[in-house]
Parts: structure tokens; sequence; C-alpha cells
């Protein structure tokens, strides 16, 4: 992936790089393939990491794997979700499926995550965890390859907060480990990337000042919750936390949802 990041700066015109931020949106989408790919890098290498200790049956390393792995999936996942078939096979839910937990559909994280947290147990996981990682490295091989679509990306930055506000905060994503904290700093961190490269572009200043301040919100409830390096598993959040998670994520949604149309790419 190092030659690939090289590559990809090699190929980017340093004139466009050069120009004025808000007349060019060549800078920021440049930036953003490169926080993608970074991530994504990391993805397959955690990923790696953890598919190798669940096929060594050390349950107690796979399950402290699991959520820091997950973390790079959630950052870039607009770009990753363009890849449906992938995004299925990696991140679908037992929910997902007609028979559920039984499912031979049901494949990719949480089938894993299901056979750690509720059967203690990794029998029968070793095929599941050679098919993520082989998944996972098709979708690095097509993330390499994708010309990333702006409206695509900074209307990214809504859809991952929107995701979190709409089924995540009920803690239905993470269900086995309830290790949800861990992907809403990964949505949140992916969330204020786009934000942050294409802030330029936006003349509305008080709109800027109004969107910092719901992310700094947002990120001290989700402080608060740290343990260690870190996350509190999220069952141990009472109603009224999570009450207060989602209105903070909502509010958030709600100002990101205009960003697009705001930087001209509705």
């Amino acid at each position: 992936m190092k030659t690939s990041l090289a590559l990809i700066a090699l190929l980017l015109p340093g004139a466009a790089l050069a120009q004025d931020a808000q007349l060019d949106p060549v800078a920021p989408m440049a930036e953003y393939k490169l926080y993608v790919a970074e991530h994504t890098q990391e993805l397959v290498a955690d990923t790696r990491a953890f598919t190798e200790a669940v096929k060594a049956g050390d349950i107690d390393k796979a399950k402290s794997l699991f959520a820091p792995t997950r973390l790079h999936y959630e950052m870039i996942e607009p770009v990753a979700e363009l890849f449906s078939d992938l995004d299925v096979s990696i991140d679908s839910r037992a929910d997902d499926h007609e028979g559920a937990e039984q499912d031979p559909g049901f494949t990719g994280f949480h089938r894993i995550e299901y056979a750690l947290w509720e059967k203690n147990s990794t029998e029968g996981m070793a095929p599941v965890a050679d098919k993520l990682m082989a998944d996972v490295e098709d979708l690095a091989g097509r993330i390499e390859g994708l010309t990333f679509p702006p409206q695509v990306v900074v209307g990214g930055a809504a859809v991952l907060m929107e995701e979190v506000a709409a089924t995540k905060i009920s803690g239905e994503e993470d269900r086995y480990s309830h290790t949800d904290l861990w992907d809403f700093r990964g949505n949140f961190d992916g969330a204020r990337k786009i934000v942050e490269l294409f802030r330029p572009h936006v003349e509305d200043q008080d709109f800027l000042a109004t969107v910092d301040t719901n992310f700094a919100r947002v990120d001290e409830t989700l402080e608060k919750y740290r343990e260690g390096e870190g996350y509190q598993t999220y069952d141990k959040l009472t109603d009224e936390d999570r009450r207060v998670l989602a209105a903070a994520v909502n509010t958030l949604a709600e100002d990101l949802a205009t960003l697009r149309g705001r930087v001209g790419l509705d």
C-alpha cells in the first residue's frame, strides 16, 4: 500500500494542488483519498491480525482486536458502502439475513462477533475469518482504483452521523460485544475529516462555528465513556446517557445534511 499511496500522490497534478482551495475541489478530494487509503491499509493489517487470532482459537486476543479493527472500517464507511456486495459480506447484521445468526449468508465481522461473545468459541470460524480477510483485501483493491465521487464524499459526512442517529444509537450494530462506542468514534472522526477538508469551500462562517460547536459536544460526550485505550461497553450507558448522545448526534447530522449544498455539489 505504501507504493500505492505514493502513486496516488504522483498522479495528482501539482498545479491543481497549488490552486486556491476555495475554487478547486481537487486538493480536498486528493487529501481525502489519501486519508481513505491510509485507513484502508490499517484495516487490512488489523483484520489480518484479528483473523489470525480467530483461526488460532485465541478468544481473548480476538476480542481485544475486534473493536480497534472495525474502527478503520467505520471511518471510511461512505466509500466502503459504494461496494454493496462487500459491505454486506463484511459488515451485515444477523437481521439482514432470513436465518439470522444461523444463516450461511451471515458472514463478516458480526458473525465472528457472535461466536466470540455469545458462544465464547471460535469453532467453525476459520472459513468465516478467511472470507473476511479476502473481502477486506478485495475492498482495498477496489478502493485503490476508485475515482471518488465528490457528492458522495461530502454527503458522506451527514450519512455517517445519520446512521448513528437512526440505527446505531440503539446498540443494534455490536449487539453481542457492546463495542458500539468504538464505531461511533470511527463514524464521528470520518465525518469530521470530511468537514475539515471542505471547510474552505464554505462561505458561511456562522454555520462552520455551529458545526464546530456540535462536533465538540459529541466529542465531549464520547470522551465521558473513555476507558483506557478504548471505551466502556455500550450496555453500561443508561437510557439518559443514550438520549443525550442521540440528541448531540442528531443535531450534528442535521447540520451536515446541508454541507453538500453549501459547497455547490447538490
